[in-house]
């Protein structure tokens, strides 16, 4: 029988209720976008809190509700990961901000990689060993009651930088990748504290990122960072949670500052796929994007209620796996810095609210800016090339098609979203960071040109 007649024919003849109504119209509407051209899929991750979008998009349905059968795998570390999905072992995967950009570009391996979906804003922050700690600790003003005034800025980790140099020891730090927000929040820390991270100069055959340096930065795994520190191979470390937190329960370290600190509602991690795979299989694309948003907005539903319950699934062994209690931390909106010195960051994870998951042009200018900052690219660029290498990974096109269907079947309002009738896809100029330098992602090499610490216009190492 032909279901679509039947359903005509019965409404010519019937008073249907108000909600067998819309219920028909929704799955008219869900029609239109297509069934799922691949519905068994393979997606990666690394062990971090801000995978958790994947996870609830698994554990609450929303990818069967596409059609969509999905296996999550962990992987070994952000290049094995990246490599997944450029060989097609994995269909997508959560990736740092800077991997597509990165990829498309040509900075490591050349691979068009696009993102539909922007998975989280902050969630990392910087963490030093108690060692530093009790040396930094003198150089920061204190509160009324005694405790360290916030934010902890790099300024106060100068003077022991400088006693390791007149020591002749090198000051070192992690970060978990060269081209992720850790390594740039890191540096842009450090530089606003008049220390110098190092620059790369990749067509000289150095990807080291240390030449002129005061502080070595090197990659870490983001799990075995507090070991890596305890063991006195790093100084400190910058990685997203449940890593810092982790110091602290072990009483190996203290987290100083956080990205949120450095930059306000900055943008972290991103779901990635291949540029090859969004074109082959459009209506799985807009598919799975449907079922991140709602998991996002799951995340940070009712003042974030829901956590306690994400919390719990991320500390199961197949998802992050570390304790209840350390996840919980920061998921659940506070923040341990010095042991016993908790303090409420209701935003340190922010999945939904603050159109956190808009793929902007802007967010991916700023790694871009970055990138150049440090070496990473080698010769000038003009304000037109960082816009258009920016629109080939972000793509708001997918997104909009994805949340508009979400608002159609009055699964989202449309007031949660951004106003597609007039985005741009640029963020207004934001000024909420740690030095007070304002970044418009309009005018990315006046915006380099403010830097002390950095290369500019017409540098080349």
């Amino acid at each position: 029988m032909n279901w679509k007649k039947s359903i005509s024919a019965t409404l010519k003849s019937t008073v249907l209720s108000a909600a067998v109504v819309l219920s028909f119209t929704n799955i008219a509407y869900s029609e239109s976008l297509g069934e799922p051209e691949k519905e068994e899929l393979k997606f990666g991750f690394i062990k971090l809190t801000d995978m958790a979008p994947i996870a609830i998009a698994y554990e609450n349905g929303y990818f069967e509700d596409e059609g969509l059968y999905v296996t999550i795998e962990a992987q070994a570390n952000w290049k094995v990961l990246l490599n997944g999905v450029i060989d097609g072992t994995l269909d997508g995967a959560h990736m740092l901000a800077g991997q597509p950009i990165a990829a498309t570009m040509g900075y490591g391996t050349k691979a068009h990689i696009i993102t539909p979906f922007s998975m989280d804003l902050n969630g990392n922050a910087i963490t030093v060993s108690n060692d530093v700690w009790k040396k930094m600790k003198p150089n920061i003003p204190k509160m009324a009651d005694g405790r360290p005034v916030h934010p902890i800025k790099a300024d106060s980790l100068k003077p022991v930088i400088d006693s390791f140099a007149e020591e002749g020891k090198p000051f070192k730090m992690g970060m978990v990748f060269p081209v992720s927000t850790h390594n740039y929040e890191l540096r842009y820390w450090l530089a606003a504290g008049g220390i110098h991270p190092g620059y790369y100069a990749p067509h000289k055959g150095d990807n080291s990122g240390q030449i002129d340096a005061q502080a070595l930065l090197s990659v870490t795994p983001p799990p075995q960072m507090p070991s890596t520190m305890e063991a006195g191979t790093i100084n400190g470390y910058c990685v997203g949670e449940p890593w810092n937190q982790q110091a602290v329960f072990k009483n190996i370290g203290v987290p100083v500052v956080t990205d949120y600190e450095i930059w306000k509602n900055n943008p972290e991690k991103v779901f990635g796929i291949s540029a090859a795979f969004a074109e082959k299989y459009p209506n799985t694309t807009i598919r799975l994007t449907r079922a991140l948003i709602r998991a996002a907005k799951w995340l940070d539903d009712n003042s974030n209620a829901n956590r306690p319950a994400a919390v719990k699934i991320l500390s199961q062994s197949n998802y992050v796996g570390a304790d209840y209690d350390v996840i919980a931390n920061s998921m659940t909106g506070t923040f341990e810095y010095e042991k016993g010195d908790k303090r409420a960051v209701p935003d340190f994870n922010v999945f939904f609210r603050y159109n956190a998951t808009f793929p902007y042009y802007s967010d991916a200018i700023w790694y871009l800016t970055q990138m150049r900052r440090w070496g990473q690219i080698s010769d000038d660029k003009s304000d037109q090339w960082y816009k258009d290498l920016a629109a080939k990974v972000y793509r708001p096109d997918i997104y909009e098609k994805a949340a508009k269907s979400l608002i159609a079947d009055k699964l989202i309002s449309a007031s949660e979203f951004p106003d597609f009738a007039k985005e741009t896809g640029f963020r207004a100029p934001q000024k909420h960071f740690i030095d007070d330098i304002v970044y418009d992602g309009n005018t990315p090499n006046a915006y380099l040109e403010k830097f002390k610490i950095g290369l500019k216009k017409g540098d080349k190492l």
